[in-house]
Protein backbone atom coordinates (compact mmCIF):
# COMPACT_ATOMS: atom_id res chain seq x y z
CA UNK A 1 0.00 0.00 0.00
CA UNK A 2 1.41 3.19 -0.67
CA UNK A 3 2.67 5.90 2.11
CA UNK A 4 0.86 9.33 1.30
CA UNK A 5 2.34 12.47 2.60
CA UNK A 6 0.70 13.97 5.54
CA UNK A 7 0.18 17.42 3.28
CA UNK A 8 -1.36 14.71 0.35
CA UNK A 9 -3.99 13.48 2.10
CA UNK A 10 -5.26 16.76 3.43
CA UNK A 11 -4.83 18.06 -0.11
CA UNK A 12 -7.01 15.27 -1.52
CA UNK A 13 -9.53 15.36 1.51
CA UNK A 14 -10.16 19.39 0.50
CA UNK A 15 -10.19 18.20 -3.24
CA UNK A 16 -12.90 15.48 -2.31
CA UNK A 17 -14.80 18.60 -1.01
CA UNK A 18 -14.55 20.79 -3.99
CA UNK A 19 -16.74 19.37 -6.89
CA UNK A 20 -15.29 22.04 -9.03
CA UNK A 21 -12.09 20.39 -8.64
CA UNK A 22 -11.59 16.53 -10.89
CA UNK A 23 -10.37 13.96 -8.77
CA UNK A 24 -7.11 14.46 -10.10
CA UNK A 25 -6.85 18.15 -9.19
CA UNK A 26 -5.67 17.78 -5.70
CA UNK A 27 -2.59 19.18 -6.56
CA UNK A 28 -4.96 22.82 -6.39
CA UNK A 29 -5.52 22.44 -2.56
CA UNK A 30 -1.63 21.94 -1.77
CA UNK A 31 -1.78 25.62 -0.41
CA UNK A 32 -4.92 25.63 1.38
CA UNK A 33 -3.49 22.17 3.17
CA UNK A 34 0.00 23.59 3.46
CA UNK A 35 -1.79 26.85 5.48
CA UNK A 36 -4.17 24.44 7.45
CA UNK A 37 -0.67 22.75 8.62
CA UNK A 38 1.11 25.65 9.11
CA UNK A 39 -1.83 27.21 11.72
CA UNK A 40 -1.69 23.81 13.82
CA UNK A 41 2.36 24.35 14.26
CA UNK A 42 1.52 26.18 17.39
CA UNK A 43 0.12 23.47 19.56
CA UNK A 44 -2.69 24.50 22.17
CA UNK A 45 -2.62 24.12 26.06
CA UNK A 46 -3.72 20.75 25.95
CA UNK A 47 -1.60 19.21 23.12
CA UNK A 48 1.38 21.00 24.77
CA UNK A 49 0.11 18.57 28.26
CA UNK A 50 0.08 15.75 26.15
CA UNK A 51 3.78 15.88 24.69
CA UNK A 52 6.79 17.65 23.68
CA UNK A 53 6.43 20.94 21.80
CA UNK A 54 9.37 20.42 19.77
CA UNK A 55 8.99 17.86 18.44
CA UNK A 56 5.34 18.80 17.23
CA UNK A 57 6.79 21.52 15.27
CA UNK A 58 9.19 19.72 13.66
CA UNK A 59 7.14 17.12 12.59
CA UNK A 60 4.97 19.81 11.06
CA UNK A 61 8.03 21.46 9.36
CA UNK A 62 8.45 18.12 8.24
CA UNK A 63 5.56 17.63 6.33
CA UNK A 64 5.30 21.50 5.25
CA UNK A 65 8.85 21.22 3.40
CA UNK A 66 6.85 18.41 1.24
CA UNK A 67 4.96 20.90 -0.56
CA UNK A 68 7.16 21.51 -2.65
CA UNK A 69 7.88 17.81 -3.72
CA UNK A 70 4.17 17.00 -4.18
CA UNK A 71 3.25 20.39 -6.00
CA UNK A 72 5.99 22.53 -7.19
CA UNK A 73 5.48 25.63 -7.55
CA UNK A 74 4.11 26.54 -11.25
CA UNK A 75 6.72 28.94 -13.85
CA UNK A 76 5.50 32.42 -13.78
CA UNK A 77 4.22 33.04 -16.97
CA UNK A 78 4.47 36.38 -18.04
CA UNK A 79 1.93 38.02 -20.45
CA UNK A 80 3.09 38.42 -24.24
CA UNK A 81 3.66 42.40 -24.03
CA UNK A 82 4.80 42.42 -20.10
CA UNK A 83 3.61 44.09 -17.25
CA UNK A 84 3.43 47.44 -15.92
CA UNK A 85 5.89 48.37 -13.44
CA UNK A 86 4.37 47.22 -10.72
CA UNK A 87 3.49 44.05 -12.35
CA UNK A 88 -0.12 44.13 -11.71
CA UNK A 89 -1.77 45.27 -15.00
CA UNK A 90 -1.15 42.80 -18.25
CA UNK A 91 -0.28 45.10 -21.43
CA UNK A 92 -0.85 44.13 -25.00
CA UNK A 93 2.36 43.08 -26.79
CA UNK A 94 1.55 46.50 -29.51
CA UNK A 95 1.29 48.46 -26.09
CA UNK A 96 5.58 48.33 -25.42
CA UNK A 97 7.83 49.72 -28.09
CA UNK A 98 11.80 49.95 -27.35
CA UNK A 99 11.65 53.01 -26.53
CA UNK A 100 11.65 52.72 -22.48
CA UNK A 101 11.01 56.59 -21.96
CA UNK A 102 7.42 56.18 -23.86
CA UNK A 103 6.18 55.99 -20.76
CA UNK A 104 6.91 58.97 -19.17
CA UNK A 105 5.25 61.88 -20.97
CA UNK A 106 7.17 64.96 -19.39
CA UNK A 107 5.44 67.36 -22.53
CA UNK A 108 2.38 66.64 -24.39
CA UNK A 109 4.76 67.15 -27.72
CA UNK A 110 6.35 64.53 -26.93
CA UNK A 111 3.50 62.09 -26.59
CA UNK A 112 3.29 59.38 -29.61
CA UNK A 113 0.65 60.34 -31.79
CA UNK A 114 -2.59 58.87 -32.21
Amino acid sequence: MEQRSLLERLARHLAAGNPDLGPDRWQDQVEDAASLLAIIKSPDDVMRKAGDERVWQAMIDAALRERWVIAPAAPSVEPPGGTDEEGEIPLPPDSIGGNRAEWVHLHEAQEKPR
